[in-house]
């Protein structure tokens, strides 16, 4: 099966394009009677519904933060009546107060064909057996993949997190051919494999990964395919969008976003100003066809660009290239900025380097330091001084010449950082302690 749906899959972009606008108009003129919160908006921007003429007036819209979720806790920006929602999510709340996301039947019915069309980009449909190992309940990764898996008719395993041993019986017994998870909670799987005398690559049927959550690199990608015999695929949403909702398809070439369900615009983080393809910057979305929690220009805080180079796949919605960090994930070091992403892309390109690191970030005598922990391959730890010498010194070089600022460099035993179930926790900033 090429496309869950290739009467939308592969629409032409002018009726894309006019569908969207069509979406934007009638969101914006139902907001602005029905919501308290972005008619206030609106009118303080200087805007009405009757100045969207064009798809590109989106801009003149008001832009939505994640403040405003929390602001609002828990339900003061829904739309409908708590009788017409049919579930909540509720995200952590590890950087204060958590946001709730509300959904009507209709938001689940998108949440899940989403989803259908982006497995089935992905190669999976009819006979598939997809092990869900993200984490169930009120985080939307678990159930967002098992009601689209199952919509596409795979059987579904919901192992969830954690008990990873039993995953990999799981795996092995009820033949899994694909797997969702984090790509730190699949790198570990395949560690406890090994333990085990099991090899993912030979002694499974697994052949697909579908793999998000956290940022990763695109040697992380390489290391896992050769590793685990798998195609591992990238997957993107965000629990106030509805959860995860895109993919690549099987050309891995950018994430689709199906622009009938959602318009995208790349934008400046300092400035505000929209950018062209192929230009960095924040990812700001707007969901057109959300009833319970609409969302308009939301700033997501994501870093990435727009491809608009037509994907040999078929399929005409906008693409975007991998996550490459976060905004406010951005470490600023003696004035130079650092993405935790370089600092794994630099490292998946030196083969002594093992698969988990570890980044510190201290204030010395008023100076910001950086020390990266790296794990070795067993291959390469060695103890003869001289060899982790040349690899501390090659390991230093490459993150300097990547990352235009000196980085200490300490070199660990196999196996000894710490592993994660859910998404890694890679960070260690002791400056905000």
């Amino acid at each position: 099966m090429k496309c869950w749906d290739p009467r939308i899959e592969e629409i032409p972009k002018e009726e894309l394009h006019r569908l969207q606008y069509r979406l934007l108009k009638t969101l914006v003129y139902k907001l602005y009677s029905l919501s308290d919160f972005y008619h206030r908006r609106m009118k303080e921007a200087g805007v009405h519904p009757d100045d969207i003429r064009t798809l590109e007036d989106v801009q003149k819209l008001p832009f939505m933060y994640k403040s405003d979720l929390r602001d609002h806790y828990p339900d003061r920006l829904f739309t409908v009546p708590q009788e017409e929602l049919v579930r909540y999510h509720v995200s952590s709340g590890t950087t204060g107060k958590p946001t709730v996301v509300g959904y009507t039947q209709r938001d689940i019915e998108n949440w899940t064909n989403s989803l259908a069309r982006a497995l089935v980009s992905c190669g999976l449909g009819r006979g598939d057996v997809i092990q869900v190992s993200y984490g169930y309940g009120l985080f939307t990764g678990g159930l967002g993949l098992h009601y689209g898996a199952e919509r596409i008719g795979a059987t579904v395993i919901p192992t969830s997190t954690g008990n990873t041993e039993r995953q990999i019986e799981l795996m092995m017994d009820l033949k899994a051919t694909a797997i969702a998870c984090t790509p730190s909670y699949l790198l570990h799987i395949g560690e406890v494999a090994e333990k085990m005398g099991v090899s993912i690559k030979n002694d499974t049927r697994l052949r697909a990964a579908i793999l998000g959550a956290e940022p990763w690199s695109e040697r992380m990608r390489n290391r896992i395919q050769e590793w685990l015999g798998v195609k591992a695929y990238d997957i993107y949403g965000t629990s106030e969008l509805y959860g995860p909702l895109f993919t690549e398809c099987h050309e891995q070439q950018g994430i689709h976003i199906w622009g009938d369900l959602a318009l995208v615009e790349i934008i400046d983080p300092e400035t505000n100003a929209p950018l062209p393809a192929g230009e960095r910057g924040e990812l700001t979305m707007t969901v057109l066809q959300k009833e319970a929690l609409p969302i308009v220009r939301f700033r997501i805080g994501d870093i990435t660009t727009m491809r608009d180079d037509v994907c040999a796949c078929g399929r005409t919605h906008p693409r975007i290239t991998r996550i490459e960090g976060r905004v406010d994930d951005m470490l600023i070091i003696r004035g130079i900025n650092v993405f935790p992403s370089q600092i794994e892309h630099t490292l998946m390109g030196i083969p002594e380097v093992g698969r988990e690191f570890q980044i510190v970030v201290d204030r010395k005598a008023e100076l910001d330091s950086l020390l990266v922990r790296v794990e070795l391959t067993h291959e390469a730890f060695s103890d003869r001084i001289k060899d982790l010498m040349n690899i501390r010194k090659k390991v230093a070089e490459r993150l300097q010449s990547a990352l235009l600022v000196n980085a200490e460099v300490e070199l660990v035993e196999p196996g000894t950082l710490p592993r994660f179930e859910g998404k890694a926790k890679r960070v260690v900033d002791r400056r905000k302690l």
